[in-house]
């Protein structure tokens, strides 16, 4: 019976199916198979339980990367007319989608959400279309850059792929909505009236279903002027009188009432605008309410024995001592150099670590340089030093019996310098010292990166024998190997030599045990680099963002601002993802760290477009009052924002004829007040002329309606002015919260960290 145990490195061909990517699973195959035997020669079987291979596995695995192992089955292929014993492995992984979800899935969600809250900006004050257009500039540059973590394929499209085309097409129309909105509040004073039905499909049928009832038409049973005299205004003629005072009224007395109902009716038709345009403005409002509702629902809907004697040398050369060695040891090399096989052989190594290359994070691989030195007694051999003239010489190791001592997390081919010769001196001991370059598997806890500490196991051991044939023992102590390591350490990169640890370990199989040495390197990460590079730019950043809520939102486009910050974070994120880890086992700290500054910014610039969104949407209707309360009287108290007192007001109503005038003015003022008191105490003069009082009754509304207009365009209205406040109060609130949750974030990123 024929036992062969060998390692094997295998690039195997799979058909893999990304439509999933990236959660997915693959199901691989490894078939073997004789190359030129047919059945009639050689059979294939399966030689132990798929169960127990499987329960051997996942004992035995170190790697814990990117893919996950699932499940291990095997089978006979059987075909007719097949001459060739198949027996097919089928090998079922799963990716981890953790690292992908972080960079890839999270980000663009991330940004798609900003594009769906940039709807809420008003495009008639802000410059929507530009903040658009940077959005997409940044989520061009942030595919561009992750494209290398996308799959190539040529076979299926994934459908992360179609997700991410699918949010670049969504903000693209976006934008294309924005500008059409745009101009068309622009261009609304120079187009042709409203359609009929346009005003009955927009205004009335889908101005109710999105929430925007069509505004009031101007009663033009209150209008004193016809269309005809206000087109004369329009050209720059003054309106004339009515024919019945024409006559009646004094010269100067009629010039100045043309004067002011010219001035009246042109202020009139500047603050109030035209009813034409007033409607195209309700379409553009419809039409962008409607579209913002079609964006949300589409978004929404969419992982050696010899027996030999003391050796007589001719005379003491070296020549003599060759020959003696060639005629007793060269020729039985291929046995284990034991009196008897029931004797095992005792090998003991050592190591010394000279060099720590690096860490594959993503592979889980530890890349190191190591002294390996091996050390066994050949039994029954010696020779007289003085007869032979040398204790020790050295040998070729192809002459040699040489214990299969290998790395059990050993993961890539052999690229060690090759030392041909060993020390053999004249008690028959055996010395040999190599160079290994190793490249081993390591289960790396990236949990506190920068700042981790990694313990990686190299395990010495014969590969065959049991140990009934070898023992593998430690040739030197623990805290030896860590000061000879320590004083020959050449490299000074990325990886400090914390500790070395060293244990004698048994592995126990069904077959027989293997005896053991377990080495446990553990090295600690130099953080400096990635403190400088990464943690304190983003921290800056995040101040920055913080200090910009002290920008005023109503005279500063401060979502511009954060949408150039936001992309300049994205840029700096892409352009540093070198030094980040990539792994699929856990989420790194600073992985979590980065992404909670890039949520936060992003949840700033979403209170900053609510807040905009507040303070320009005053003239559509009036504040409610339970939020008036809940925010002017117990909200702003409490975040300390002190708000000017309401002004005392008297309203006056003329009610003349079909002319209704509301007048607002402040008892505070002295002048105002004074003639208030004069009007209270002094009585009305009877007219002497009733054409006189009829004009100058006309003259005083036209006056107090020009006052009105004015005051409100300068001043503002009750209702914008408690707007703005409740924009400002929610503004400071959701300052301070951002600013206590960065605070505890940045202290519980911090304390894990320690």
């Amino acid at each position: 019976m024929i036992y062969d145990y060998s390692p094997v490195r295998v690039v195997s061909s799979c058909r893999l199916n990304i439509y999933t990517f990236p959660f997915d699973v693959q199901n691989c195959t490894f078939t073997f198979v004789s190359y030129s035997h047919t059945t009639k020669d050689i059979m294939v079987e399966l030689n132990r339980p798929i169960e127990e291979i499987m329960k051997n596995t996942l004992a035995v695995m170190t790697t814990v990367g990117e893919w996950k192992l699932i499940d291990i089955t095997a089978h006979k292929e059987e075909r007719p007319g097949l001459q060739f014993d198949r027996l097919v492995f089928h090998i079922g992984l799963r990716r981890k989608s953790t690292l992908y979800v972080v960079n890839l899935i999270i980000p663009s969600c991330f940004l798609i959400t900003v594009d769906l809250f940039s709807f809420l900006l008003p495009p008639q004050s802000v410059d929507r279309s530009a903040f658009k257009m940077t959005l997409i500039l940044g989520y061009t540059v942030f595919l561009l850059l992750m494209n290398d973590f996308l799959p190539v394929t040529g076979n299926t499209i994934p459908l992360i792929n179609v997700f991410f085309s699918l949010c670049l097409a969504l903000m693209v129309a976006s934008l294309l909505e924005t500008i059409l909105i745009t101009n068309l509040h622009s261009s609304s004073s120079r187009l042709a009236p409203v359609p009929r039905w346009v005003r009955v499909v927009v205004l009335q049928k889908l101005g109710c279903c999105v929430g925007l009832p069509p505004k009031p038409t101007k009663d033009k049973s209150t209008d004193m002027y016809p269309n005809a005299v206000r087109e004369e205004i329009k050209i720059g003629k003054t309106p004339p009188m009515p024919l019945e005072l024409e006559d009646t009224t004094p010269g100067e007395l009629r010039e100045l009432g043309r004067d002011l109902r010219a001035i009246r009716l042109q202020v009139d038709q500047q603050l109030s605008g035209d009813q034409n345009t007033e409607e195209w403005i309700q379409v553009a409002s419809i039409i962008d309410r409607f579209l913002f509702g079609l964006y949300t629902l589409f978004i929404s809907a969419f992982y050696f024995g010899a027996t030999v004697e003391a050796m007589n040398c001719t005379s003491p050369s070296p020549e003599s001592l060759f020959d003696a060695l060639a005629q007793t040891l060269f020729t039985k090399k291929h046995l284990r150099p034991v009196k008897s096989f029931a004797t095992p052989t005792n090998v003991s190594v050592s190591i010394t670590l000279v060099g720590i290359l690096g860490i594959n994070e993503k592979a889980q691989l530890l890349t190191t340089f190591l002294w390996l030195v091996q050390e066994w007694d050949i039994e029954g051999l010696s020779w007289d030093a003085k007869e032979c003239g040398s204790d020790r010489v050295t040998l070729l190791r192809e002459n040699l019996w040489i214990p299969d001592i290998h790395i059990s997390e050993f993961m890539d081919e052999d690229q060690s310098p090759f030392t041909p010769y060993v020390y053999l001196d004249n008690r028959g001991h055996i010395y040999d010292d190599k160079p290994l370059r190793v490249v081993s598997s390591c289960n790396l806890i990236l949990l506190n990166f920068p700042f981790d500490v990694q313990n990686c196991t190299l395990t010495l051991g014969s590969y065959l024998h049991f140990d009934t044939d070898i023992r593998v023992l430690m040739g030197s102590s623990a805290e030896d190997i860590l000061n000879e390591s320590t004083e020959v350490l050449e490299t000074e990169g990325e990886w400090e030599l914390i500790d070395i640890k060293a244990a004698p370990s048994i592995l126990n199989l069904e077959e027989g045990s293997y005896q053991e040495v377990r080495f446990n390197i553990v090295i600690r990460r130099r953080s400096l680099i990635y403190v400088v590079n990464l943690i304190i730019p983003s921290c800056f950043l995040v101040t920055v963002d913080l200090f910009s809520f002290l920008l005023p939102p109503q005279s500063v486009d401060r979502s511009a601002f954060k949408m150039t910050l936001i992309l300049g974070y994205t840029v700096f994120l892409l352009l540093m993802n070198d030094l980040l880890p990539i792994t699929g086992n856990t989420i790194p700290i600073i992985n979590v760290f980065l992404s909670l500054s890039l949520s936060l910014m992003v949840a700033s610039l979403l209170e900053t477009i609510i807040v905009i969104h507040i303070q320009n949407s005053s003239n559509e209707k009036q504040v409610p009052r339970w939020v008036s309360i809940l925010v002017l009287q117990y909200i702003a108290p409490v975040i300390c924002l002190p708000l000017k007192p309401q002004s005392n007001k008297v309203t006056v109503h003329l009610n003349p004829n079909h002319i209704q005038v509301v007048t607002s003015v402040d008892n505070n003022n002295p002048a105002i007040q004074s003639w208030l008191n004069s009007t209270e105490h002094q009585p009305m003069k009877p007219a002497r002329d009733p054409e006189v009082m009829e004009e100058l009754r006309r003259l005083s509304q036209d006056l107090r309606s020009i006052r009105l207009q004015v005051a409100n365009h300068l001043q503002g209205t009750q209702t914008s002015e408690e707007w703005a406040k409740i924009g400002l109060v929610i503004d400071r609130l959701l300052f301070i919260i951002y600013f206590i949750f960065v605070l505890s974030s940045f202290l519980c990123v911090t304390f894990l960290w320690l």
